[in-house]
C-alpha cells in the first residue's frame, strides 16, 4: 500500500514511522536537533512549492509535505484498517 504525501511524492505505507504537524519543528529542542541532523545528512526533502504543513518521518527520509498532518493521518489510518 502507498500513501500520497503531496505533489508527485508517494511512499510505501510500510516505510512510515510518524506524521507530525510542522509546529513540532519549533516546539522542542530534541525535534530541532533531529531535523537539523537530517538536513545535514541530506535526508530531508521538501515536496512541491506550496507552504509546508506537516513532517513525515520514514525509515530513510523526512518529508516536508504541503498536506496537513490530520489529512495524512486519515490516509494512513484508512490503509491500515483495510
Amino acid at each position: 500500500m502507498f500513501i500520497h504525501l503531496g505533489g508527485e511524492k508517494i511512499i510505501r505505507a510500510s516505510e512510515l514511522i510518524a506524521i507530525f504537524d510542522l509546529s513540532i519543528e519549533k516546539s522542542s529542542k530534541i525535534s530541532k536537533q533531529f531535523i537539523s541532523q537530517a538536513n545535514k545528512e541530506k535526508r530531508a526533502e521538501v515536496i512541491g512549492e506550496e507552504e509546508c504543513k506537516s513532517l513525515v518521518v520514514t525509515q530513510s527520509k523526512i518529508y516536508y509535505s504541503p498536506i496537513s498532518s490530520s489529512t495524512l493521518k486519515k490516509r494512513a489510518h484508512q490503509l491500515l484498517t483495510n
